[in-house]
């Protein structure tokens, strides 16, 4: 019964800034973007309000 209101909830659901940036950081094509992009996270790219 509760199935697919649980499915709806999830699909509404905001990433967390903690998945937001892992997903920013995987995104990455080389070494050398990943120690870019891991310079942005440390700055605070994704927790700026």
């Amino acid at each position: 019964m509760f199935g697919p209101i649980k499915k709806f909830a999830r699909a509404l659901r905001v990433p967390s800034v903690e998945e937001r940036e892992a997903a920013y950081l995987n995104g990455s094509y080389d070494r050398f973007d990943l120690e870019y992009r891991q310079r942005q996270v440390d700055r605070g790219m994704f927790r700026q309000r």
